[in-house]
């Protein structure tokens, strides 16, 4: 190791520490469910019953990132779902064309909040607190404070489906072989990107990270991946909804890491008056930062009523807390400007394997909702406390 020329340098344990956090709570639930939270099954449940939570945090950390939140994402993706359902069922059209139409209405209520955030400068946390409210109120008066279903199954298979199978059996094991093939082929582009970027790095005289503690990482994240991907293999495969979000989740980390846009929403969530100096449009980037929030909205409300089979007038509630929450506890910065979409995805996860561990324990939703509390306080706490200590 060429310390000299400080061409290695050691891996920085707290950019995976939700990582590990998610993993040691994985396995204290493993050890108090007696092994049931890792059974094909419920794994399978876990990313049907967190799948419009995901997709909520990635349109909620770009708020956060500007320093700033949504309060009625949930009110919307009610909204949604309960257009997308009326057009269905009271109407007759098509599920594509409901699809549309609950997107039309997700992203014209992000359109509104942009408006009056970005031209009027109202802040976000009282626009957003307006659009809970209404958002709600129009969702009871559209369904009449009723449920709307059954929905068909065209629709529900974008929630509940699954890719075609390709079924072996090996001795008495029965395994889907497509989950087999995605965690092979992501296998391989995990290792070929990290070659790539080390050669680059080391091409350019950056220093590359310490062999081995590089070797720990990429077999914990390849160690994650064949086990979900196994699981879901024993299990009926690869669901519709994790190929939806395995899509938002790789355009949206394009966007933030690889855009000018990401940038800007970076620049202007580090010290707004320095991003407006520097030529960005501050209020344009507020505009499609919630414009897009719903928009994302829109998506997981489809995605709740085609897993329920239903819209219901108390659909999404809380979901809001749900998606702030997941972004603060993947290490978002309270102050904006800090974040990563892994981490809120990450963050997400966090909250869905608290939540799924504790049903099986049998512990009340009161209790669960202490521990969640915990938790992102617990998080926050330590963000800020390592700020604090870096700056001494």
């Amino acid at each position: 190791m060429d310390t000299k020329n400080n061409k290695y340098i050691n891996i920085d344990v707290k950019q995976y520490g939700m990582i590990i956090a998610l993993i040691a709570i994985f396995f204290l639930f493993y050890i108090l469910t007696g092994g049931k939270n890792a059974s094909p099954t419920n794994i399978n449940n876990l990313i049907m019953q967190n799948g419009y939570i995901v997709i909520l945090s990635i349109g909620m950390l770009l708020c956060v990132l500007t320093g700033n939140i949504d309060l009625g994402v949930g009110s919307i993706v009610a909204l949604c779902g309960a257009t997308s359902a009326i057009f269905v069922v009271d109407l007759g059209m098509p599920t594509p064309v409901a699809f549309l139409a609950a997107i039309v209405i997700g992203t014209l209520s992000g359109v509104i909040v942009g408006f009056f955030v970005s031209v009027l400068s109202i802040p976000p946390f009282i626009v957003t607190l307006a659009t809970m409210l209404m958002g709600r109120g129009l969702t009871y008066t559209m369904l009449q404070a009723q449920t709307k279903g059954p929905l068909p199954k065209d629709y529900t298979f974008l929630a509940i489906g699954f890719l075609p199978n390709i079924e072996v059996t090996l001795g008495t094991v029965k395994l889907d072989l497509v989950p087999i093939i995605i965690a092979l082929i992501i296998t391989v582009f995990i290792i070929l990107s990290v070659i790539k970027k080390d050669k680059e790095r080391a091409k350019y005289g950056f220093p590359t990270v310490v062999k081995w503690q590089q070797a720990i990482v990429i077999f914990v994240i390849l160690a994650i991946l064949w086990f979900f991907l196994y699981k879901l293999a024993r299990y009926n495969g690869i669901p519709v909804v994790l190929i939806l979000m395995s899509l938002l989740i790789a355009i949206y980390h394009f966007i933030t890491t690889k855009t000018i846009a990401g940038r800007q929403i970076y620049a202007l969530g580090g010290n707004a008056k320095a991003a407006k100096l520097s030529g960005i449009n501050t209020k344009m980037v507020f505009f499609w930062v919630y414009t897009n929030m719903g928009l994302l909205s829109a998506i997981a409300g489809i995605v709740l009523s085609a897993r329920n089979a239903s819209a219901t007038p108390k659909a999404g509630d809380g979901f809001e807390m749900d998606a702030i929450a997941a972004c603060y506890i993947g290490g978002a910065a309270t102050s904006g400007g800090i974040g990563t979409i892994i981490g809120a995805v990450v963050g997400a996860f966090t909250m869905g394997i608290l939540n799924n561990g504790m049903s099986l324990v049998g512990l009340s939703t009161d209790i669960q909702k202490i521990v969640k509390g915990l938790v992102l306080l617990g998080a926050v706490t330590f963000d800020l406390l390592s700020k604090q200590r870096k700056n001494a």
